[in-house]
């Protein structure tokens, strides 16, 4: 590669990079900023409005609530689903189209119209849901599911399942020993991607956390949607205090990682 072709690419990504990053640096500096509004630059900084957030209660209280369902369902889909994906991978491979098409069920029908027809199920009888987190639970399941599968069939299908699975057993390992203690840890990073990307979607969820259970179980991005109508630099320090929390996660998942290797 020439070093004409080498300085376009290296434009070319530089120039991407800006772009993305451009609206994630304008938040930060108007979160840390005194007063912005009819100059260029901000006419100081401060510490004010961060400060402010992280001593509301609300705030600390919403983002244990978004913290407990996003693990929660987290935790529900690898318990539930990393089992069947073996299954399906091992046993029945033809099944994978089957389920491809499966999986892309939840983005098929709109939030809104999934939250009325859940309001109408889970409003009242023998399994009152709507309000509690349980709701959400189910609901942020549904929405892992794709990432989930996906990233952990890529990575089924990169250490080369069924070989393994023979070598194992060759050596005298039963199925389920040769999967918990020979297929499990060569997930390890496929199963960490798909926890991070389904993380940063589900944090970020509003429809479903504000139709069905709205303040009376106040997430991150309900909270957020209460402050509408509040200090524009408050809202900022919001949407900067849970990047960082989807940072750090991925900082702490990528040192775990590189410990384990």
């Amino acid at each position: 590669m020439s070093r004409i072709e080498t300085f376009y690419h290296r434009s070319v990504v530089t120039v991407m990079l800006v772009i993305l990053l451009s609206p994630l640096v304008a938040t930060l500096i108007y979160a840390f900023s005194s007063q912005w509004g009819s100059t260029i630059l901000p006419e100081g900084f401060t510490l004010k409005w961060m400060t402010e957030l992280l001593r509301d209660p609300r705030f600390l209280i919403a983002l244990e609530h978004s913290l407990i369902i996003c693990f929660g369902a987290l935790a529900l889909s690898v318990v539930l689903v990393l089992p069947l994906m073996f299954v399906i991978a091992y046993y029945f491979p033809r099944l994978d189209s089957v389920m491809n098409i499966l999986i892309l069920l939840p983005f098929a029908v709109p939030p809104v119209v999934s939250s009325v027809g859940l309001l109408q199920l889970y409003s009242d009888g023998p399994l009152a849901l709507t309000g509690t987190p349980w709701i959400l639970i189910g609901c942020y399941f549904t929405i892992a599911l794709p990432f989930i599968y996906r990233a952990i069939t890529n990575n089924m299908q990169a250490i080369h399942l069924r070989d393994l699975m023979d070598a194992a057993q060759l050596l005298g390992a039963s199925t389920w020993k040769a999967a918990i203690l020979v297929v499990l840890p060569n997930l390890r990073k496929g199963c960490m991607i798909a926890l991070l990307l389904s993380f940063s979607f589900l944090i970020g969820e509003f429809v479903f956390a504000n139709l069905l259970v709205g303040n009376r179980f106040e997430t991150l991005q309900v909270y957020l949607y209460n402050l509408r109508n509040g200090s524009g630099h408050l809202t900022s320090a919001l949407v900067i205090s849970y990047f960082l929390v989807v940072l750090l996660l991925t900082l702490a998942a990528n040192t775990v990682n590189k410990d384990k290797d």
